[in-house]
């Protein structure tokens, strides 16, 4: 059996780990009133969001570019550019209310950089930190967001993202119109059940055996003259075709990955609209295929190394047109949209107490496990509705299972279940997850049972949104 080291092969310090430090210290203190952004929700309250006149629906969106310079690189290892990573806002509006939704190019972004988003999108729209939703595609090959004060390097970094997400806060809100919405569902067969039995027990890899949630959920928001301002497309994925993977010069380089190749392509196909990828139950499920990937012999011995390089890309390219092709097919068979008074936003924060845990961490397979109680925790959540559309969202990487109860206990036309919300977190396994010892029980921070209450919270949420 060769080593391995986490999830990042050899390229340093786990990046889960770094997530796990930055992300979790985002999500409690900004909800619950921290100083990273004022006027936060409290616990259970209906943010329907900033004060403005007129009673229909509105939308605006606007993106922009935060890759880092030349000038900047290596950062978190990444020496390299192969394509640009965007910021992406959301503005909607309706019966006087507005709520922003920001979407990043990121693995996760720090409490720092999420209070001084909220600032900016402030400034830009008008909308009070409460109603901004910060989220990230989940993207393993974008550099992670360090505090500003550890170099030079990575303060840039933090402006560069702010100040896209700004910038395309700034069109979402002069691009601001009457708009309708419409749903659509598809299906994609990209994704794949990432759990794998080994000889030395549960892993990463690629089993076809083991649920996986192939819809393709798309949102699509138009004007009313019938051209498209934005598509939304929940889907259940990690982006991490190019995780780990060295090119044959020796660079590590920076792409959107997955989640940006399908938008990019969803935006080709709309030149005028921008697309937002929402990350849905990523924690068990990897990219079918992936340039550098887990192999298992016929006695259950496993490596992690086998690394395509450069032709991993190939890989990235058709996938993500694969995404983006039937997210384009989806959008165009839309035909029932709700505009005005029938398309009401609604934003309600709320959060459940849970306990935190520490188990051995996910550097290797095992048979067993000791998982230990720690202090409390808290698992803040996120859902609005637009139209006869529900998005619910938590920053821990949900399960598919998770994920499916939420869907089908909701009493929507459609329903969005998303991870990564508020700068993402760590793992949120269910019982099934805990009982076999995955990666994802391994590397999760929550104890056994908190995925089903956070289903059961979220499924009245929804609900009371009718």
């Amino acid at each position: 059996m060769t080593e391995q080291q986490d999830d990042t092969g050899d390229l340093g310090p786990s990046r889960r780990s770094f997530m796990a430090l930055t992300a979790l210290a985002a999500a409690v203190p900004t909800l619950m009133g921290g100083a990273t952004a004022a006027g936060a929700a409290s616990s259970g309250s209906d943010r329907s969001g900033s004060d403005r006149s007129g009673s229909e629906l509105k939308a605006g969106a606007g993106k922009a570019v935060f890759t880092p310079s030349a000038a900047i690189l290596p950062l978190d290892k990444f020496t390299s550019v192969h394509d640009d990573l965007h910021a992406r806002v959301l503005l909607l509006e309706s019966a006087g209310k507005r709520i922003a939704l920001v979407v990043l190019d990121l693995t996760s972004v720090s409490a720092e950089a999420i209070g001084l988003i909220r600032t900016a999108v402030t400034e830009a729209t008008g909308v009070t930190a409460a109603d901004i939703m910060v989220t990230v595609t989940h993207c393993f090959s974008a550099p992670h967001v360090a505090a500003s004060t550890s170099s030079a390097s990575a303060a840039a970094y933090v402006r560069n993202i702010v100040a896209a997400t700004k910038s395309a806060a700034e069109d979402a809100a002069n691009g601001l119109r009457s708009a309708r919405i419409g749903y659509g569902e598809g299906r994609a067969d990209v994704n794949v059940n990432r759990n794998v039995p080994t000889a030395d027990g549960w892993w990463l890899g690629v089993n076809e055996q083991l649920p996986s949630d192939k819809g393709v959920y798309v949102a699509r928001i138009d004007d009313l003259d019938g051209n498209p301002l934005a598509l939304l497309t929940n889907y259940n994925v990690q982006s991490c075709v190019m995780q780990d993977s060295v090119m044959a010069d020796g660079n590590l380089p920076i792409t959107a990955d997955l989640a940006g190749a399908a938008v990019a392509h969803v935006e080709e196909a709309y030149p005028d609209a921008v697309g937002f990828w929402l990350v849905g139950a990523c924690g068990d499920q990897f990219p079918g295929l992936r340039a550098k990937r887990y192999t298992i012999d016929r006695d259950g011995h496993w490596t992690y190394g086998v690394d395509l390089k450069d032709a991993g890309f190939a890989l990235l390219e058709a996938q993500g047109e694969r995404l983006g092709n039937e997210i384009v097919r989806v959008s165009e068979t839309i035909t029932r949209y709700a505009s005005g008074s029938r398309a009401p936003v609604r934003l309600v924060t709320d959060s459940v107490t849970t306990t935190q845990i520490t188990g051995p961490g996910a550097s290797a397979p095992v048979k067993t496990a000791t998982f230990t109680p720690g202090g409390s925790a808290e698992v803040p959540l996120w859902v609005f509705r637009v139209g006869d559309i529900a998005f619910a969202g938590v920053s821990p990487e949900l399960s598919t299972s998770t994920a499916r109860a939420i869907r089908e206990a909701s009493p929507f036309t459609g329903t969005f279940v998303m991870s990564m919300f508020e700068g993402g977190a760590k793992n949120m396994p269910d019982r099934w997850n805990y009982e076999h010892f995955t990666y994802e029980a391994l590397d999760g921070f929550y104890i056994e049972g908190t995925a089903e209450k956070v289903a059961a919270r979220i499924e009245r949420t929804v609900k009371s949104l009718k």
